[in-house]
This record gives C-alpha cells, sequence and structure tokens, in this order.
C-alpha cells in the first residue's frame, strides 16, 4: 500500500476543489488566496476580491456587531498566533444583484507562521449558517443558536476579561514570572521582569539556558528547593548581575517571593515569581552606613579630643581633682548616650531603654532601687541624648546626696502623654535624707532645666520637698500607641 506520503499531492488544487469555503489573508488583512467554494458561497469572483482588504471586499458597518466580532477575532490571532472561533456571527452581503442578503456564519480563523514565528497569514473557514439561523421551530425545539448565542457572549466576554488582565500583567510595576517544571521553563513574564533580563527572549525556554549567571548566584538552587520543599522563599535586597557579552554587567538588588503553583491534584507545577527592584533603595542605605559611620567616628575622635584638653585644663586649676570627676562623669554620660544610638544606627530607640541604661551607668548596683513605670515610647536621637545627659546629672546628685545616697531610699521613674500630647517625665525621690531648697542652683540644676529647651521643644522643673526631690519633665512629643 502505498503512504500518503509518497504520493504527489497538488494540496493547492486540493483546497482549491474542496467543498468547504477557504479565504487567505495577509498580516495586513488583504486577501491573497480563496478557493471556488468561497467564491460561490460569497457570490464573488476571483478578480472582483483578489488583494482587496477583507473588510473592503465585503464592508459592514464599523459600529455594528457583526464588524466589531470580526475585526476582534482577527486581531486576537494576530496578537496571540492562536487560532480563534466565531461560534455564530450575523454578516450580511450583497447578493448576484446587488442586494444586501442576510447571512449567518460560522468562522475559524488559523494562523499561519512564517519562519520567525510571527503571523504571516490567517485561513478563514467560513460555514454558512444561515438556514440553520432561519429555522424558528428548530431553534425553538433545540436552543442550539440561543445556546450558540450564549457562548458566542460568554467567550466575548472572557476574551475581553483575559486582555484585560494580560495588560494589567503585563503594566504590573514590579516584575512578575510564571516558571513551570522542574528545568523552570518561562511560561509568562511582564515588561519590568524582561527589563532585569536585558531583554532576553525567554518564552518557553528553562531559566539556567536563558540566564545562566542565575545558576552561579544560586538563584535556580533556591527554586528548586521551593519545588521539592512546597514552601515559599523570601530574598530581601539580594544581589544580582546579568552578564553583558564577557563583563559583569550592573549589579541590582532585588526584593523577590518565589511562590509555589500547586495544580488541582494537589502537585507543585511550577513556581510563580514577583518583586522589585531595590538597587536605589538599598544604594541609599549603604550610603547612609558609610556616613553613619564616619559620624561615629568623627564623635568618638572629638570626645577623646574634648577629654585631653579638660585633663590639661583641669590640671592647673583642681589641684583635688573634684570639677575633673564631674566633668569626666558627664562626659561619659554622653558618650554612653552615643553609644546607644549607635548601636540602633542613630534609628529612634526607646525611651525606658534610654533611662534604663543611663542610670546604670551612674548608679551601678544601686539602679535595682529605681523603679520605672510607662508604655512604650520611641525616641529620636536628640530627644535620647538631651534626656540622657539629665537624668545622668539626676541619679548623680540622688547618689551624692538624695534617696540613692544611703541603704533604704528609691527613686520612681514614671512617664505618660497628657490631654496635649505632650510627654510626661516624673522623677520622684523618696526615703532619702531630708531636703532642703539649695541657696543656688548649681550648674546640674542649669544643664537639666536648659538642657532640653536648647536641644529639643521641652522644658523641665525641678521641686525640693522635704520628702525627696521631684523634677518633671515636658516634651513636645507626639503620643504614640503602646
Amino acid at each position: 500500500m502505498t503512504s500518503l506520503a509518497a504520493l504527489p499531492i497538488d494540496f493547492e488544487n486540493l483546497f482549491t476543489h474542496s467543498p468547504n469555503p477557504y479565504v487567505l489573508v495577509d498580516d495586513a488583512l488583504q486577501i491573497a488566496w480563496m478557493n471556488n467554494a468561497y467564491l460561490l458561497t460569497t457570490h464573488r469572483s476571483r478578480e472582483a476580491i483578489l488583494g482587496l482588504p477583507l473588510l473592503e471586499a465585503f464592508p459592514s458597518d464599523p459600529e455594528s456587531e457583526s464588524y466589531r466580532l470580526l475585526t476582534q477575532s482577527l486581531q486576537r490571532v494576530l496578537d496571540s498566533r492562536v487560532t480563534d472561533e466565531i461560534a455564530l456571527i450575523r454578516y450580511d452581503i450583497q447578493d448576484r444583484e446587488g442586494r444586501m442578503e442576510q447571512r449567518y456564519w460560522s468562522a475559524t480563523h488559523t494562523p499561519m507562521l512564517n519562519a520567525e514565528g510571527k503571523v504571516a497569514y490567517i485561513l478563514q473557514h467560513t460555514v454558512d449558517v444561515t438556514e440553520l439561523q432561519n429555522l424558528r421551530r428548530l431553534r425553538d425545539e433545540s436552543g442550539l443558536v440561543q445556546r450558540a448565542n450564549a457562548v458566542q457572549a460568554r467567550n466575548t466576554n472572557l476574551s475581553a476579561e483575559t486582555g484585560r488582565l494580560r495588560k494589567l500583567f503585563e503594566q504590573a510595576p514590579g516584575f512578575i514570572a510564571v516558571l513551570e517544571g522542574p528545568n523552570h521553563i518561562f511560561q509568562l513574564t511582564n515588561a519590568a521582569y524582561r527589563e532585569i533580563m536585558g531583554g532576553r527572549d525567554l518564552l518557553g525556554m528553562p531559566l539556567a539556558h536563558a540566564v545562566p549567571e542565575a545558576v552561579d548566584q544560586g538563584f535556580v538552587a533556591l527554586l528548586d528547593n521551593v519545588l521539592s520543599t512546597g514552601d515559599a522563599y523570601v530574598g530581601r535586597s539580594a544581589s544580582f548581575r546579568l552578564a553583558q557579552g564577557e563583563e559583569p554587567g550592573r549589579q541590582r538588588f532585588l526584593d523577590f517571593v518565589y511562590q509555589p503553583i500547586v495544580g488541582e491534584d494537589g502537585a507543585i507545577t511550577g513556581v510563580f515569581v514577583q518583586g522589585h527592584d531595590v538597587t536605589e533603595e538599598a544604594s541609599l542605605l549603604r550610603r547612609q552606613e558609610l556616613l553613619i559611620n564616619e559620624l561615629n567616628h568623627r564623635v568618638k575622635n572629638n570626645l577623646a579630643i574634648v577629654q585631653g584638653l579638660a585633663a590639661q585644663s583641669f590640671r592647673a586649676i583642681d589641684p583635688a581633682g573634684d570639677a575633673r570627676l564631674v566633668f569626666d562623669s558627664r562626659l561619659k554620660a554622653l558618650a554612653a548616650a552615643h553609644d546607644m544610638l549607635t548601636e540602633r544606627a542613630w534609628e529612634p530607640t526607646s525611651l525606658r531603654q534610654t533611662i534604663e541604661r543611663t542610670i546604670a551607668a551612674a548608679a551601678g548596683e544601686d539602679a535595682e532601687r529605681v523603679d520605672l513605670e510607662g508604655p512604650m515610647v520611641p525616641l529620636e536621637p536628640q530627644h535620647a541624648v538631651a534626656l540622657a545627659m539629665a537624668v545622668h546629672e539626676l541619679s548623680t546628685n540622688a547618689i551624692k546626696y538624695g534617696a540613692l545616697s544611703n541603704e533604704v531610699g528609691r527613686v520612681t521613674v514614671t512617664w505618660h502623654h497628657d490631654d496635649e500630647g505632650m510627654l510626661v517625665i516624673d522623677w520622684t525621690e523618696r526615703g532619702g535624707p531630708l531636703v532642703a531648697v539649695p541657696s543656688r542652683k548649681g550648674f546640674g540644676t542649669r544643664l537639666i532645666e536648659r538642657g532640653l529647651s536648647a536641644e529639643v521643644d521641652g522644658r523641665a522643673k525641678i521641686d525640693f520637698p522635704s520628702d525627696g526631690v521631684h523634677c518633671r519633665f515636658t516634651i513636645n512629643l507626639p503620643a504614640r500607641s503602646s
């Protein structure tokens, strides 16, 4: 028996004499070829329509549903390179006498691709279903046409919705990709993802082949782990370089999520990739870290210089060294506040931590006799330094003359936000020696009262009741939830 492949078949002659109507249009929708059945069905001659645009050979009102259904179907084929069908379309054409004739059709549009994978031609197969449409009794009994109309409407709505989703996917500000199977084959990518990948051809390609740099930089191993475990992976400021020829390209930093895609049977079929390019933010953060380190270095150098100057100055005017000790104590308090902020990279610190560490530095074990009570309150760096200096002065005074100068005294520090949103801090001493109002204000008192107002928008008031010193700080700091 002779095989079909061995027969000398003239396919053009075969299609020309096929009983099914066919017409071929190019990518500009101009008629390039038609068979005899198509000419018979449409009442046209080959010479009359060959080379004409399809919509000129068979004109229709651009505002009509006929025009819309036909043009949308053809455009979908051009955009997607996938066959599209119109279940039912009314498209009137002229009869042999030139009169418009009401006709109904079912059409299939099949793309024919060139070597570059682009649509070169569209083959339209049309079936005249006018008689079926006109058989009202059959329509009423079987509901065939109504079902066709419903299917057509659903397909139209689904196609429109799919188009909207594709546009949203393509225009998303973050990068998105869908990878399928153990080789991580690209199924979908959006514009942001393709930009990061240097505009490379990705669809249908395994990640390791399309982007070999991803293997060496560990991204493929991460994807393998997501597929094997089903656990999503979140990357933060991950470094990525795309090769530019023989040279390494620009370094990027990416925040991303590898999310497993689970099929209906529960099996993991692929990975959904979503993320953002945070290169600019990462660069700014590294620059900020550099500046903070430089600031810390300069501050420590300045403190060392001040301490050296103080040693030389106090040697001549303070033989006993008492003033020098007070000065050193204050300088150490300033350095301790600076160290605390350095640990947090000059980010806001907590009020409780500021008070606790300042008191501990000054009072040592006696810090256990200081009770703290208040909500969680973050402090900006300038507030923390000013408050630390004031609390240091109060702690030193309590150790020398107040509640912490004996074995039984205690100090209570409380804080809250008042009705105007101001932060109110109360320092209250009890159980120490009897207190008398001082005849003059010392430097420590002036430091407390003036320090807050000079550095931040705040004030301090010190009272001297006989049972213990009381100091109230009021700082313009908006209330926050605890």
